[in-house]
């Protein structure tokens, strides 16, 4: 949903976060994920104005 809310690629988020492609894909398919790249792609996706709700949700700051 935050990737989506800032219309970026997979690609995009992976650059910005310093992951590669497959580990965005991973997560969002459920996988198994690093917990280190999980926090640099919040980090990422919080420099660019996400806000995370509760663990339930997200909003784009204004």
């Amino acid at each position: 949903m935050a990737r989506a809310a800032l219309k970026w690629t997979t690609q995009e988020l992976a650059k910005k976060a310093g992951v590669g492609v497959n580990t965005v894909n991973r997560f969002e398919d459920g996988q198994d994920s690093r917990m280190s790249s999980v926090d640099k792609m919040r980090a990422a996706l919080e420099a660019a104005g996400i806000e995370f709700i509760n663990g339930t949700g997200v909003k784009l700051r204004a």
